[in-house]
């Protein structure tokens, strides 16, 4: 029996005149979108050009929340109360859905951005604002989580759907979290050893960390990201490698959650 895998991608993470990545070329490779909703990055425009042009490619849209910081790009670790993080995640839900409707789509899943992403994985109070958001706007969206993490067990107490992710041309720390940005070399910008880690990930259950460290993992999506220079040749190597193991690589609602 064929596995199936989603490929999802950050988008639309211009903002005004300014573009970041190839949102065209990484949209006829993956089949989900996380799009920009004008707080880490985009603004209405962009992000009504990368919904058509999803639509065009029959690749779904989510939300890619992020705090409220253009000049860090959403990678600053913010401290905020909970009730005010949920909010302002429910605020940007909202935003895509309305950047939606004009293509006639549906928002179908959330995936966290940078910071927030990596402080919700490991704070139980920011995974559950993230899933209390979630809950309230369109309890149908699936909440796009770390395996292992608060997110995880946030979205399991609030009887989310939820699919786990995997980050093929990212490395990982010994207890399963991605490994920060600023250590060289853990961002994989070969395509060919990011296609093997994403192989690894979903044929064989596993990711080796830093240190050489074996840990088990379970994905139903795997993200590639094009605000890379070689973001389109490593996110094309990891499908090309999937399909070539016999792993189809369809939309995050066609997966079995």
């Amino acid at each position: 029996m064929t596995i199936k895998i989603n490929l999802n991608a950050d988008m639309a993470e211009g903002f005004g005149a300014y573009d970041i990545g190839d949102d065209s070329g990484i949209l006829k490779i993956i089949g989900s979108a996380n799009i920009a909703c004008g707080f880490h990055a985009g603004d209405p425009r962009t992000m009504h050009r990368v919904i058509t042009e999803a639509k065009q490619n029959g690749v779904t849209i989510g939300v890619h929340p992020g705090f409220n910081d253009l000049w860090g790009f959403g990678r600053r670790r913010i401290d905020m109360r909970p009730d005010d993080l949920e909010y302002m995640v429910a605020y940007q839900i909202g935003a895509l859905q309305a950047m939606a409707a004009y293509a006639g789509l549906k928002v179908t899943h959330l995936k966290a951005h940078g910071a927030l992403n990596n402080m919700a994985a490991e704070d139980e109070s920011y995974a559950m604002a993230i899933g209390k958001a979630i809950k309230a706007v369109d309890k149908n969206i699936i909440y796009v989580a770390l395996y292992g993490t608060q997110m995880q067990k946030a979205a399991e107490k609030l009887g989310l759907p939820m699919a786990l992710e995997g980050f093929p041309d990212r490395r990982y720390t010994d207890d399963g979290n991605l490994a920060s940005r600023s250590i060289p070399d853990t961002v994989l910008k070969d395509p060919k050893l990011a296609a093997e880690q994403a192989i690894r990930m979903v044929r064989d259950g596993e990711i080796v960390a830093l240190n050489g460290k074996r840990i088990k993992v379970k994905v139903h999506t795997l993200c590639v990201h094009g605000d890379e220079a070689t973001g389109v040749a490593v996110a094309r190597g990891i499908r090309q490698a999937l399909e070539a193991a016999d792993i189809s690589v369809v939309p995050l609602p066609d997966m079995k959650l």
